[in-house]
């Protein structure tokens, strides 16, 4: 007996991007007292200028549902065309159902799979190269991948190694049929050695004590630092040669938004050229994980560093240490 299969486009691009920033700015000034420390050792350490933390009501979901509207609105999809949800995210803190399933209701899909994964900071770089294999594979035709946390719950204002880093807000991309290339083959993987750097203790252990409490991100800055500014760059150079291309061709580099210095040391060590835009959304936005990417392009194509057909280097990478880097055509 023989199995019939599916096959999809023979591409996939990304047909749009949303972002949403909640309305709170957090300057320095805001967080330096309890840290017993300043807005020069701030932004000398991080780059960081400011941050956006979401109030009351700018809940996961809702700021989900905005980017993925807007990111819907600019690729010119319906949301009833819309097969799958993707949404990335380590701060929904309902175990079950997924996040996706109400961002998929809320939008108007008819009746779309949905379902979240945790990949942290590296959480939308698998989801697009997951909603592009889908598009191909013939399981989907247009696909929601979104990233969105709302960090802010998670951190520790007295710890003086984070309270700094962590912010809120949402990012989206549609992923849809192309008739030219438009994501490059992922290049992903872990570390499970390096699983404990960057974590947050037991929901049980931190629920189940007498000082119960919500269990707070914590990090081991330094070795997060040496391992993602050059063991990333290894990474980006395979995800160029996956795709065909050399740092020469790049317009724009969007690596995930965790520390300008990393940033600065991984476009050093991947010997971008001049011309290459970089990505640098950290200064007003903060560390948002798993929406870092989509956010830091909408503010590239609003400050015009970044414009419709330019080929973009996506690479993200955090907590289990999971990474994955793509090469994409930007909408």
């Amino acid at each position: 007996m023989n199995i019939r299969t599916e096959q999809g486009a023979a591409h996939a691009a990304i047909r749009g991007i949303g972002a949403y920033r909640p309305s709170r700015v957090v300057p320095n000034s805001e967080i330096i007292e309890r840290i017993d420390s300043s807005d020069e050792w701030i932004q000398t350490r991080s780059g960081i200028k400011e941050r956006r933390w979401a109030t009351d009501e700018e809940t996961v979901r809702l700021m989900a549902v905005e980017a993925s509207k807007q990111a819907l609105e600019r690729s010119g999809v319906d949301a009833r065309q819309v097969d799958c949800v993707i949404v990335a995210t380590v701060s929904h803190y309902q175990q079950t159902p997924a996040l996706a399933t109400l961002v998929a209701l809320d939008l108007g899909t008819d009746r779309a799979a949905a379902f979240d994964i945790s990949a942290a900071c590296a959480g939308f770089c698998h989801g697009v190269a997951m909603a592009a294999d889908m598009v191909r594979g013939g399981s989907a035709g247009y696909v929601v991948v979104v990233g969105v946390e709302k960090l802010s719950d998670l951190t520790n204002v007295t710890d003086r190694g984070s309270a700094f880093i962590f912010a809120d807000g949402a990012g989206a991309a549609v992923v849809g049929p192309s008739d030219t290339p438009g994501i490059g083959p992922v290049v992903w993987g872990s570390d499970g050695e390096k699983y404990d750097l960057i974590r947050t203790p037991s929901w049980l252990e931190g629920l189940g004590s007498a000082d119960a409490r919500m269990p707070f991100l914590e990090m081991d800055g330094n070795p997060v630092f040496r391992w993602a500014s050059y063991e990333m760059a290894k990474v980006a150079h395979q995800a160029l040669d996956r795709a065909g291309i050399t740092v020469e061709d790049l317009d724009v580099f969007a690596p995930h938004q965790a520390n300008m210095r990393i940033t600065d040391a991984m476009a050093r060590a991947i010997k971008l050229p001049a011309h290459v835009k970089i990505a640098r959304d950290i200064a007003e936005q903060g560390n948002t994980s798993a929406a870092s990417i989509p956010l830091a392009l909408d503010r590239m194509y609003a400050e015009g560093d970044a414009v419709s057909g330019d080929t973009a280097l996506l690479i993200a990478f955090g907590a289990g240490l999971a990474y994955a880097a793509q090469v994409v055509v930007l909408p």
